[in-house]
């Protein structure tokens, strides 16, 4: 008989705990996390399992109070089996609500006097980890934290749960599938390796987001009450996230803490730059949702600079700097495109160098070709236009994400060497 989500996941969990003699649950407080844990919380206790587990909470200081409530209640009633790890670090955060900041630090000690709310008792500072660095992003302090833990612990073999399900974006979808089977622990594709003896286990990857809802409401289980509001106020279910409230998927929806909480929302926009700004416009064109509009007179080109003439210097050259990076790719390297779409520019009248094949492990063909002002083809967000350049500008991407680039080479080597400085630690 066909198993069904709930099942499958239990058993997932069966083999977790029979393999890994060291186990945590990375938990945000959003519904993934939330079903992630109480699904854990669940085998445990059935198969009378006493032993602690870990859970990793990395505490961003401006959250809902109803995320905040949700985590203290679920620490609070589970404190016989779970050993608490909330994370209370200055560490890097990507925003996207500001021209003159790429990022920010919560609990940043610098700014202490306009902390959003009192540091939880009991937290985990930067004083507990002898890894940190001013330089560390979020992300990083992630996978540094496992290997923390693994060493802190002692243990053989490190799992960690996490809450991911395919359904959610494409980024999670290639975390599942695109994984080599040498990461994978004993074939399971379910698993990924990140580092020695060290692996991530997505025991929910296959859940819909009404399977999580069903769960909580057959169960009983607690949950984040702020998905009440959220479903009052009109928010689909697909749209009904808990994340950083400053990255460009939070733009539309960052006007709702006005509504949902007044309270937190009045101290949050003085602890970042351009909250209001983006609370007011970021479901607009203004800001490069939807639709973006060009000013009379203007080419998209003359636009960007413009936009780029307004903003602080280092934003600026920033901006410029991937702009000459993404010319010479598309110039002397070229971007991987669909047949549709190289017919579409060649009826254009677009210029183009179509080679046979790429390095990629990809169907479609390397095209070389010069920046273009706009152009209405499939993939438009694949090709090289002017245009592309204004979106990122208008919605305060830093890292110029839409335009499909990731860390940089340097950025990259960094991230390397925080890496491996700490791995020394224990050779």
């Amino acid at each position: 008989m066909k198993k069904n989500v709930y099942e499958l996941a239990m058993r997932r969990l069966e083999i977790t705990f029979n393999e890994f003699d060291n186990i945590y649950i990375s938990f945000s407080g959003g519904k993934d996390s939330g079903i992630m844990l109480n699904l854990c919380v669940d085998y445990m206790r059935k198969n009378g399992i006493t032993k602690k587990i870990g859970v990793f909470c990395m505490d961003y200081e401006v959250q809902y109070n109803e995320t905040i409530q949700y985590i203290d209640r679920v620490f609070k009633s589970n404190q016989d089996i779970l050993e608490i790890y909330r994370i209370c670090v200055p560490f890097k955060v990507v925003t996207c609500t500001s021209m003159h900041q790429s990022y920010w630090r919560p609990w940043d000690d610098a700014y202490r006097d306009i902390w959003v709310r009192d540091m939880p008792e009991g937290s985990y500072t930067k004083d507990h980890f002898p890894f940190y660095n001013e330089e560390l992003w979020d992300y990083d302090f992630q996978n540094l934290f496992a290997q923390w833990y693994h060493h802190q612990k002692k243990a053989r073999k490190t799992c960690s749960l996490v809450g991911i399900r395919t359904q959610e974006s494409h980024n999670r979808w290639k975390a599942i599938y695109s994984g080599r089977k040498k990461l994978m622990y004993c074939n399971l594709k379910w698993t990924h390796r990140v580092s020695d003896d060290i692996y991530n286990a997505y025991m929910i990857y296959d859940w819909l987001t009404t399977d999580v809802w069903t769960a909580n409401g057959r169960f009983g289980w607690d949950y984040n009450h702020l998905y009440d509001l959220y479903y009052q106020a009109g928010v689909s279910l697909d749209k009904q996230r808990v994340a950083s409230p400053f990255i460009i998927a939070a733009h539309e929806s960052l006007h709702l803490y006005r509504a949902i909480d007044p309270d937190m929302w009045g101290k949050m926009i003085c602890r970042v730059n351009g909250v209001n700004f983006t609370a007011l416009y970021g479901n607009t064109s203004a800001m490069a949702r939807f639709k973006s509009v060009l000013p009379k007179g203007h080419t998209w080109e003359s636009y960007m600079h413009f936009l780029l003439s307004t903003l602080p210097e280092a934003t600026r050259l920033n901006y410029l700097k991937k702009l000459s990076v993404s010319i010479s790719f598309w110039r002397n390297k070229g971007g991987c495109l669909a047949e549709e779409t190289i017919e579409a520019l060649r009826a254009c009248g677009i210029e183009i160098d179509v080679q046979e094949r790429s390095n990629y492990r990809t169907s479609k063909r390397p095209v070389r070709m010069e920046y273009q002002d706009d152009i209405d083809a499939p993939e438009f967000k694949n090709l090289p236009t002017f245009k592309r350049m204004c979106i990122c500008i208008l919605k305060n991407d830093h890292l110029c994400k839409y335009m499909g680039f990731s860390l940089t080479k340097k950025e990259l080597e960094s991230k390397q060497r925080i890496l491996e400085f700490y791995q020394n630690l224990y050779t």
